[in-house]
């Protein structure tokens, strides 16, 4: 069986995946390709690039499965909360989404520019409601038999929040939150308020709040500690055409973006993290005590929350956590195509998922060839491993370009940018020549997974990236250059097996330095999406401050 998986909802993030008997075979987000960050347009190129690596055409699909409801759910549900007078439905919002709406409608969800793009197919066309999407991309790739599965985001069609019980293959529903009684949306309009775009920039807000300090009251818009928590969505979006006078009316003035960062914005930082935090534990509680799984896996563009995730995993609330690499709606495309599992009473393929290294890669003559297209001089190494290495013992800032590129938004050492986390300057120094972004934004450790415990109090199994930890005290001054200002690291755990390459990348830097950690940040520039191509790599490395960039076993220096 061939299963396609496509989330386009025409709002932000669409992908496409691909899976043959259960198996995910490749999965790539449209932004990789068309370089339009957080491209929402129909998704065009990613089901090219997952037909191609297949091997198979639209005709020989089986099911084009897309993670949104029918057309029709999202609008009786806006026009349900317009007639109760719920925020933010004045006329002219129901006006813009009856234009969206139309839109979706036109489209019949995506089935006419999959049909005018690749032609007819015998593939039945699904439709998997949007949170039922994210769980099945949770709890089919976490490796437990039995799990709490929680789906926090902005919105689906009318779902916030849902909670979800995994056993034995099959998914039960348990309960969902309606929108607009929303974390996602609580947190989206608090990072438009500190002058970030919503529904992309909210780990700038993350990163800014250890910054700030306790004594910001945020009662007036969120309870976090009612069971479920309850956002005051009347007063969080106001009646004014402003999209954040709700918030103006009771904390002054917003930010403007690119503006300095005062006090007063670090401590709103702390505050809506802090909020979310707690609101976060309330539903993990409620979880586990609705499900009597300790188990617990999320989902959603919450579930990127990296620091709520690493203090529940500490909290002993639950016993294993996972968060699929990909949890925001880019994600979603994987738990569709693995939807018709489910039907007349089936189970769901479930298995552990160690990599995210599931886009595509480019060959060593497309390598060449792009070298050789901008004449760029170069070398080739005998061990690109030890040869990146030494740069990076050296002070080197390098582009590290290898196989198969990651899925989701962190890079885990395919399309990764590396320094030497010693180096106390190191932070600044990437920041400002090479990612060109905010001074606050931390760096993430890629350790081998065996030495994790000797430079973190506890020990997360992360290979994505996804959970941070506290460094130790007496490693916050050998690895200051990721370790945030309040103690902590968003860890990637390496393994030999799953990335031997990077692993012994990792392995030898820590022969010459003996620290076998390396920081790592995504290679793109700010605004940008993550490199996919030699092209892009190139392009990047010669409009930044990076020292070196190893293409596969080719080095180029400037």
């Amino acid at each position: 069986m061939i299963s396609l998986g496509i989330n386009y909802s025409q709002m932000h993030d669409s992908s496409a995946c691909i899976t043959r008997d259960g198996e995910t075979l490749f999965a790539v987000a449209e932004e990789r390709l068309s370089r339009v960050k957080h491209d929402a347009r129909f998704p065009v190129r990613a089901i090219q690039a997952c037909l191609d690596f297949a091997g198979v055409k639209a005709t020989d699909l089986d099911f084009v499965c897309f993670g949104w409801q029918e057309r029709g759910a999202l609008f009786r549900h806006d026009l349900r909360c317009f007639a109760q007078g719920s925020p933010p439905f004045t006329f002219l919002n129901l006006v813009n989404s009856t234009r969206y709406l139309a839109s979706v409608w036109r489209q019949q969800g995506g089935q006419i520019p999959f049909l005018r793009n690749f032609g007819v197919t015998r593939a039945q066309f699904r439709f998997v409601d949007h949170h039922l999407a994210h769980a099945i991309s949770a709890y089919a790739f976490s490796g437990f038999d039995d799990a709490a599965v929680l789906v926090i985001d902005g919105r689906g069609a009318w779902e916030a929040t849902s909670l979800w019980r995994g056993s034995g293959g099959r998914l039960e529903h348990v309960f969902t939150i309606p929108w607009p009684n929303s974390l996602g949306l609580l947190y989206a309009q608090f990072t438009q308020y500190l002058g970030f775009a919503p529904y992309s920039d909210e780990w700038k807000v993350m990163g800014l709040a250890p910054y700030g300090e306790p004594g910001v009251n945020l009662a007036g818009f969120v309870n976090p500690n009612d069971t479920p928590y309850r956002v005051n969505t009347k007063r969080l979006l106001g009646r004014d055409s402003a999209p954040t006078a709700g918030i103006e009316a009771l904390l002054g003035p917003s930010r403007l973006p690119e503006s300095e960062i005062g006090d007063r914005h670090k401590n709103v930082a702390y505050a809506i993290q802090d909020a979310c935090e707690v609101a976060m534990f309330t539903l993990v509680r409620s979880a586990v005590e609705k499900t009597k799984s300790r188990n617990l896996c999320l989902a959603g563009g919450v579930a990127l929350n990296s620091k709520a995730n690493g203090k529940i995993l500490a909290s002993g609330m639950v016993d294993q956590l996972f968060v699929q690499p990909a949890a925001g709606d880019d994600g979603v495309c994987l738990g569709a195509a693995l939807a018709p599992y489910l039907d007349g009473g089936g189970k769901l393929p479930v298995h552990r998922m160690r990599h995210a290294y599931l886009g595509p890669a480019a060959s060593e003559s497309e390598i060449t060839r792009a070298l050789e297209t901008y004449k760029i001089r170069n070398t080739r190494l005998r061990d690109p491993a030890a040869a990146t290495a030494e740069l990076l013992a050296g002070g080197k800032i390098v582009g590290w370009y290898q196989g198969r590129m990651e899925f989701g938004p962190r890079a885990l050492g395919s399309r990764s940018i590396l320094a030497d986390p010693r180096d106390p300057e190191m932070n600044a120094r990437v920041n400002n020549a090479v990612k060109f972004r905010e001074w606050w934004r931390p760096f993430a450790p890629s350790m081998l997974a065996e030495v994790a415990s000797e430079y973190l109090e506890t020990t997360p199994d992360s290979p994505f990236m996804i959970v941070t930890a506290q460094v130790r005290a007496d490693k916050r001054d050998v690895i200051p250059s990721v370790t945030h200002v309040d103690g902590s690291a968003r860890p990637q755990t390496v393994e030999q097996d799953v990335n031997p390459l990077y692993y012994r990348l990792i392995q030898e830097f820590g022969r010459r330095t003996g620290v076998p950690v390396v920081m790592n940040t995504s290679f793109n520039l700010r605004g940008e999406p993550i490199v996919c191509t030699p092209t892009d790599a190139i392009r990047t490395f010669y409009s930044s401050g990076l020292d070196a960039l190893v293409l596969g076993d080719r080095l180029v220096e400037k």
